[in-house]
């Protein structure tokens, strides 16, 4: 399974960058999109919306202010979820997904992985 992170970042400290490090502990594909380029690990941080296929889960760390710019693109990779962690709830997104036929949750990555629920 391939997971996109919007919102990634190179700060050790923030959840974006933790839920990258535990994907990647857990054995799954990492894409990031963030606002600078960087590192996240062995993950280059695109800054450019890019096509990437097989995406099987978005997971946001963007408030739902900055994800309206991301409504399009999102629908675009046809992802089968989209997980909103704490503080990056949109229920303006969720009727969006709804129509779309993309399943979303309002949950945590670093949570559903500690428990084996991702």
């Amino acid at each position: 399974m391939k997971t996109l992170v919007i919102g990634a970042t190179t700060n050790k400290e923030r959840y974006a960058y933790k839920a990258i490090h535990n994907l990647i502990g857990k054995s799954h594909q990492v894409v990031a999109l963030g606002v600078k380029e960087g590192m996240a690990l062995d993950i280059k941080i695109e800054t450019e919306k890019k096509p990437f296929s097989g995406i099987d889960t978005v997971t946001m760390y963007v408030n739902s202010e900055i994800q309206k710019g991301y409504y399009d693109y999102i629908l675009s990779l046809k992802p089968r979820r989209v997980i909103f962690n704490p503080g990056t709830e949109n229920p303006e997104f969720y009727e969006i997904l709804k129509q779309n036929n993309i399943a979303f949750e309002e949950s945590c990555t670093l949570v559903l992985l500690a428990t084996n629920q991702y």
